[in-house]
C-alpha cells in the first residue's frame, strides 16, 4: 500500500514552485566560443533591440493579415501571413543567437513593448495603403539597425552575429520590403497610361 502512495506521490505534479531567477536580463554569462565578455555584451545588446523590432514587424503582420480588406485582399491577406512566418523564423534565429552569445533574449510582449522603435499602430482597422506604410517604416527601422550592427559585429569579430544579420536579417527584409512596397506602386489597373 506504501508503494502505491510513493507512487502516486512521485506522478504528481510540482506546481507552484518559486526561484530566482538563473541569470539577470543585461547580463552575460561566460561561453567557450573564443569571444571576449565586452564583444558578446555589445552583440547581445544590439541583438536584443533588433529582436524587439523584429517581434513588433512580425506582430505588425499578423494584425495586418487578420484586418486587412479591399480589393487585394486576398493577395494582401497571403502575402502578409507569408511574411509573418518568415519573420517569425527571424525571432527564432535572433533569439537563439543571444543565447548562444551568453545573454537573455527578451520574449514577453510588454518587454518587446517597452523597447521597440517602431511606432504603435492604432487597435482598429486601417485601410491597406496605410498598412503598407507602416510595414515599409518597420522595415526601414530593422534595416537601417541591421546594417549598423552588422558593421560592429564585423569590426569586433563577432562573424557569426554578422552572419546572422547579413544573410538573414537585412535579406530577409529587403526581399519583403520590395514585395510589399509594389503594392502601392500607382500604376493604372485597366488601361496603360500612355504619356508621349
Amino acid at each position: 500500500m506504501s508503494t502505491t502512495k510513493e507512487s502516486a506521490s512521485r506522478a504528481t505534479p510540482l506546481t507552484g514552485q518559486k526561484a530566482h531567477e538563473i541569470q539577470a536580463y543585461g547580463h552575460v554569462v561566460a561561453m567557450p566560443i573564443a569571444l571576449a565578455e565586452d564583444i558578446r555584451k555589445t552583440s547581445v545588446d544590439n541583438l536584443n533591440q533588433v529582436l524587439a523590432d523584429t517581434m513588433t514587424l512580425r506582430d505588425l503582420y499578423k494584425k495586418h493579415h487578420w484586418q486587412v480588406s479591399g480589393p487585394t485582399f486576398y493577395q494582401l491577406h497571403l502575402l502578409f501571413d507569408k511574411h509573418f512566418g518568415e519573420q517569425s523564423e527571424l525571432v527564432d534565429q535572433i533569439a537563439e543567437r543571444i543565447m548562444q552569445l551568453g545573454g537573455v533574449s527578451l520574449a514577453m510582449a510588454h518587454d518587446v513593448a517597452e523597447t521597440t522603435l517602431i511606432p504603435r499602430p492604432p487597435k482598429g482597422r486601417e485601410e491597406a495603403p496605410m498598412q503598407i506604410s507602416r510595414l515599409l517604416h518597420a522595415h526601414e527601422v530593422v534595416l537601417l539597425e541591421a546594417r549598423s550592427m552588422a558593421r560592429q559585429a564585423a569590426q569586433a569579430g563577432d562573424d557569426g552575429t554578422n552572419d546572422l544579420l547579413v544573410s538573414n536579417v537585412i535579406r530577409t527584409n529587403e526581399m519583403q520590403t520590395w514585395f510589399v512596397a509594389e503594392h502601392v506602386v500607382d500604376v493604372p489597373l485597366i488601361r496603360a497610361n500612355d504619356r508621349k
